[in-house]
C-alpha cells in the first residue's frame, strides 16, 4: 500500500504530512466523521473544496488505504465513502488539532459539533471520548456495509 510512495524522511510527523499533510485530505476524513459520506455532501462542506481536487484527494486516501467506498445497490453511480481502520485511527489527530485550535486561537468562532466534542471531552476525558467516536463510527460502516450488501 505505502511501498510506491517516497518520503522525505524517516521521520514520523514528516511521514504522516506525506500522506495527508495538505490543506483537505484531513476534511475528507472529518466530514466522514460527521455523516457526509458521498461525492456531492464533500462538495457540500463549508470549505468549498472544488471538483478536481476532491476526486484527488479521494483517489489518494483510497491509494493510502485510509478511505474505500461501496457503492449504492439500486443506483450503481452513488458511491459511499467510508473510513477503513488506518483511516479511523486518525480520529485522535483530529481531535487534538481541534483542542490545540481551541486553546491557541480562542478568538475563532467554534462550530456547533465541535463545542459539543468539547463538551464531551470535558465530560469524559480525550481518550473516552476518543474510543467512542472511533466506535460509534465503526457501527455506522457496519451497517452501511449491510445496507450495500
Amino acid at each position: 500500500m505505502f511501498q510506491n510512495l517516497t518520503f522525505r524522511s524517516t521521520c514520523p510527523l514528516s511521514n504522516i504530512l506525506d500522506l495527508v499533510g495538505d490543506r483537505w485530505s484531513l476534511i475528507i476524513v472529518r466530514d466522514i466523521f460527521i455523516g457526509r459520506n458521498t461525492y456531492s455532501e464533500f462538495l457540500k462542506s463549508p470549505e468549498k473544496i472544488s471538483t478536481n481536487i476532491l476526486v484527488d484527494r479521494i483517489k489518494k486516501l483510497r491509494e493510502y488505504g485510509l478511505l474505500d467506498y461501496r457503492k449504492d445497490p439500486i443506483d450503481r453511480k452513488i458511491k459511499y465513502y467510508y473510513l477503513t481502520d488506518k483511516g479511523i485511527n486518525l480520529y485522535p489527530i483530529l481531535s487534538e488539532m481541534s483542542i490545540w485550535t481551541k486553546n491557541n486561537l480562542p478568538s475563532l468562532p467554534t462550530h456547533e459539533l465541535a463545542q459539543e466534542g468539547f463538551s464531551n471531552i470535558a465530560k469524559h476525558g480525550l481518550q473516552v471520548h476518543n474510543k467512542n467516536i472511533m466506535n460509534d463510527y465503526t457501527k455506522k460502516r457496519e451497517t452501511l456495509f449491510e445496507l450495500t450488501s
